[in-house]
């Protein structure tokens, strides 16, 4: 993340230095998607979903989502290309990486019918890129921090330590909490998929293949499938379940084992291509 302007320029030319960078666009299209989820749910709770806020906001969401990742492949694509780089593994590599594949899910549900239950692991994500952006550059640009005596300790922005506690102390419950509720809106497809509800057949095979992906590089989405299968173990393994049910789950089981290592991406490409990451 880029330093925030000079300290020694006046407050408004640190803003508007700041508002010129592609990164407070960036920022921005995090932060209108929390606000347009924000107005969102308010019609959601109310049954509203349908109406013509409530469909506006919903497609800003995901168009503010889809500027935001865009945003950031753009950056990586351009510092690739400043030093002759290029995506290990070809087309591979750009599919695996990450923000290739929320960019590419926005821009789907931004044209699929609504799934509020989508909005989440963005608005998630969201929060914490906002939050950091706000204690990296916000603040600094608008209360620089005052030069600190010789040998003193620099004096920090109580605001700005409150977030970053807060982003540390969060972090990793919520990432947890992402890759829950994506596990949980693939459920949520299949059933519209079952019901031959509208495109729901075509959105379950790509959701499939992002939540593929999202398997291969996720530490949190590995444990999240973990602990369903371990729940569900448990739950068929209970006394008085009909063996039919365990038979079931035993089928289950081995399809997405199967479906696992018939698309691993490791065997038609080098293993850094496709490197593993923490969210």
């Amino acid at each position: 993340m880029s330093p925030p302007p000079p300290a020694n320029l006046p407050l408004g030319e640190r803003v508007l230095a700041l508002a010129k960078t592609l990164q407070f666009a960036w920022f921005s299209g995090h932060l209108v998607l929390l606000l347009c989820i924000a107005r969102y749910s308010f019609s959601y709770i109310s049954f509203n979903y349908y109406s013509g806020w409530a469909r506006f906001t919903y497609r800003l969401s995901f168009l503010s989502a889809a500027l935001t990742y865009g945003i950031v492949v753009y950056k990586t694509w351009r510092a690739k290309q400043k030093v002759g780089a290029k995506y290990p593994g070809g087309a591979i590599g750009i599919l695996a990486d990450e923000n290739v594949q929320y960019l590419a899910m926005a821009l789907v549900w931004l044209f699929s019918p609504q799934y509020p239950l989508a909005l989440l692991p963005y608005a998630i994500y969201s929060v914490f890129h906002v939050a950091t952006y706000t204690r990296s550059n916000v603040i600094p640009t608008i209360q620089p921090s005052k030069p600190a005596a010789a040998g003193a300790k620099p004096q920090g922005n109580p605001l700005a330590d409150a977030i970053g506690g807060f982003v540390k102390k969060y972090y990793d419950a919520s990432m947890s909490v992402v890759s829950a509720l994506e596990i949980l809106l693939w459920v949520r497809i299949l059933l519209s998929a079952v019901l031959f509800q509208r495109r729901s057949w075509i959105l379950i095979g790509i959701y499939t293949a992002f939540l593929r992906a999202r398997f291969a590089q996720s530490a949190h989405v590995q444990n999240s499938f973990r602990d369903l299968e371990l729940r569900m173990d448990s739950t068929v393994g209970a006394q008085g379940t009909p063996p039919v049910a365990r038979s079931v789950w035993e089928t289950i089981k081995g399809g997405a084992r199967q479906f696992h290592a018939a698309t691993d991406l490791g065997k038609y490409s080098n293993s850094s291509a496709v490197p593993k990451k923490t969210s």
